[in-house]
């Protein structure tokens, strides 16, 4: 991590906000990134938004500053533009905290992949054009504590305050292998993200779990009460699931059947404290999985065979299209869009135009070769 890096103002009071926000509002431009607690909390949030602009770099602390209302015009507006790096995740998060809607922005990642470099993440790129390394040992930091180390603060700091220099090493980058046009339609579509969902839990997902695949359908059945359990109990803690245990440590007593918390501390992945705070919910909700009938595994949707053919061929067409521009096969076409058409099977422009994420400029590029593909198809399904 840089020295001579200047440090940056760390705001966690109204006033401090304010003045920030009346500064950003004469920006054109603005690096911002956030950092949220997943790996400590249950219920996830924000707990640092880092923002920079060519003179300054600003940490501020969502935890105690209370209302960040003030930044709603900024990052809605269509006159500052926002840059980000993988904005997807931070985009989603921001509109579930706060509420804010999004424009005018530039994500750096998607640029690298839409310009063909082959390394994209930000570590790389921080220090393959600027020297820098930043520390990993803070990938997976708590950003909900207080006081955050001065370490931690200066790692923050890192992800936005070379980031509108990078922004224009792309820019210029997209220029030249004219793929500006493209780009603005991928950020545009970053913009519109959903806000992060509420977690819900779906008590089927145990029939998923690869630790599972051994077990019989009377076991499912307990790994399923185990399963929701474990859920209310992060739930209530408000910590993530794995820290209460993991999968293997729950089909370990499934496998194992104990009917006393000694028999639960010897089971690996359960710990005394597990054992001796939950031992008795955890062997009840075992039993009453193991004596009620066994559950059946959730039906999957059939796929049409016609589908699945239009799909494969339109995989197939990406992947010589990626291979041919050397990027990665979904800077051409989303996987989920991808599937939208072979759904649709649109058979002119206009059709085609009406599939989500379809946007302009892939239509104007790929539009017509898509609807080769779809009728080459349908003229082989015809012939047989």
């Amino acid at each position: 991590m840089p020295a001579s890096l200047p440090p940056p103002h760390f705001i966690d009071h109204q006033r401090g906000f304010r003045d920030l926000v009346r500064r950003l509002e004469a920006e054109p431009q603005i690096a911002v990134d956030t950092e949220s607690n997943s790996l400590f909390a249950y219920f996830e949030r924000v707990c640092l938004i880092q923002i920079s602009t060519p003179a300054d770099d600003w940490i501020l602390d969502p935890l105690h500053i209370g209302d960040l209302s003030p930044l709603t015009p900024i990052f809605a507006s269509e006159r500052i533009e926002k840059v980000f790096h993988a904005a997807e995740y931070d985009v989603m998060c921001l509109k579930r905290d706060f509420g804010f809607e999004f424009a005018n922005l530039f994500d750096t990642m998607q640029a690298a992949r839409i310009v063909g470099w082959k390394s994209f993440g930000l570590g790389s790129l921080l220090e393959q054009h600027f020297g820098v390394k930043p520390d990993k040992r803070y990938q997976r930091a708590d950003w909900s504590m207080r006081p955050l180390p001065h370490d931690q603060i200066r790692y923050a700091q890192l992800d936005t305050h070379f980031l509108l220099r990078l922004r224009a090493i792309l820019h210029q980058a997209l220029v030249e292998q004219d793929c500006l046009e493209e780009a603005r339609e991928a950020f545009a579509s970053v913009a519109e993200t959903l806000p992060a969902p509420e977690r819900v839990l779906d008590p089927d997902d145990c029939w998923s779990l690869p630790a599972a695949r051994s077990l019989n359908r009377r076991q499912i059945g307990a790994l399923r009460e185990l399963f929701t359990l474990r859920d209310q109990i992060a739930r209530e803690r408000d910590l993530p699931v794995f820290k209460i245990i993991g999968d293997e440590g729950l089909v370990r007593i499934v496998e194992e059947s104990p009917q006393s918390e000694r028999d639960l501390v010897e089971i690996p992945g359960v710990g005394r404290h597990l054992a001796q705070r939950y031992g008795g919910a955890l062997i009840a909700a075992l039993n009453k999985g193991l004596n009620a009938p066994p559950p059946r595994p959730p039906r999957r949707q059939r796929q049409d065979t016609a589908l699945l053919v239009r799909f494969d061929a339109l995989r197939e067409w990406r992947r010589d299209a990626a291979e041919q521009r050397g990027v990665e096969s979904d800077v051409i076409i989303a996987k989920e869009v991808l599937w939208a058409i072979a759904r649709a099977d649109p058979s002119n422009l206009e059709q085609l135009a009406q599939v989500p994420g379809m946007g302009a400029w892939k239509l104007k590029r790929y539009g017509v070769r898509l609807l080769e593909v779809l009728a080459e198809v349908r003229a082989r399904v015809t012939k047989t």
